[in-house]
């Protein structure tokens, strides 16, 4: 099993969605530890914001803007950051949308921009990173899944689908990348306040803000462990209902989030 930490004496580290939320907010948190951060995310202004605001800390952040759907864009950034950055030691793959689905209004289109962004755009960043990684035989790579990739939640159709297949996805590579020396994490957090998480329309227990998310994610990317998941008081309970029949699964949903009380939406 590969148990290797990168730090910022092995190279860069490369952060998607780092312009709002979990991601931007780890950006920071590893420019603080004193990596270089290479932030992507689709608003040039967003980032500058960010290297700006990095410009006190220990290290640097340094704007990458694209688009995770663009498969040459990422290959690309991944490209520069080998070449200009000292070698990619790190990536943490966080870009991601959520789209409300509802069975009585569904829409192809949100799943295609969820699946587009969330898996693909995933696939879009993995693929060069380990490219890059695999000739040193080192390096670090943490996909961002969810909790709600555990199991079936109210209005995460789309979201949850692309969620468990990124976990799928990340244990199932483990097996090879183990054999390279390419370490691979998934993490999975619970309700954190971020803009994909505004418009959630059930309580969101135990949530939590970026700032802390990205002090969990950082803690466990020095940890041994191939899950990050927090706050556990909350995601092990999750972990546990899979255990349940489906009936008393289903029940037990609907209670906790009100689910079977609400009405139907309209187009």
């Amino acid at each position: 099993m590969t148990t290797y930490s990168a730090t910022p004496n092995d190279g860069s580290a490369w952060v998607t969605g780092a312009s709002s939320g979990i991601g931007r907010a780890l950006a920071l948190k590893l420019a603080r530890e004193g990596f270089t951060v290479h932030a992507t995310a689709r608003s040039a202004d967003a980032l500058a914001e960010l290297e700006k605001e990095a410009q006190p800390l220990k290290g640097r952040i340094i704007a990458a803007p694209g688009d995770v759907t663009d498969s040459g864009a990422m290959a690309a950034v991944a490209r520069r950051i080998d070449t200009e950055g000292g070698g990619l030691a790190l990536a943490v793959f966080n870009a991601g949308v959520y789209l409300p689905v509802h069975g009585e209004t569904l829409k192809v289109e949100d799943f295609d921009k969820t699946f587009a962004v969330n898996l693909s755009g995933v696939v879009n960043c993995l693929v060069p990173a380990i490219e890059r990684m695999k000739p040193r035989g080192r390096g670090q790579i943490a996909i961002v899944s969810s909790v709600t990739g555990y199991g079936g939640m109210p209005t995460s159709a789309a979201y949850g689908a692309t969620k468990a297949a990124l976990i799928n996805m990340a244990e199932s590579l483990k097996f090879d990348l183990d054999k390279l020396g390419v370490r691979i994490q998934v993490i999975n957090p619970g309700f954190v306040d971020t803009p994909a998480t505004a418009d959630n329309a059930f309580e969101m227990p135990a949530l939590m803000q970026p700032e802390d998310a990205a002090d969990r994610i950082a803690s466990g990317l020095k940890s041994n462990g191939f899950e990050i998941t927090f706050p556990r008081r909350f995601t092990y309970v999750l972990k546990l209902l899979q255990f349940l029949p489906y009936p008393a699964y289903f029940a037990l949903m609907n209670r906790a989030t009100g689910w079977s009380k609400r009405p139907l939406e309209t187009d």
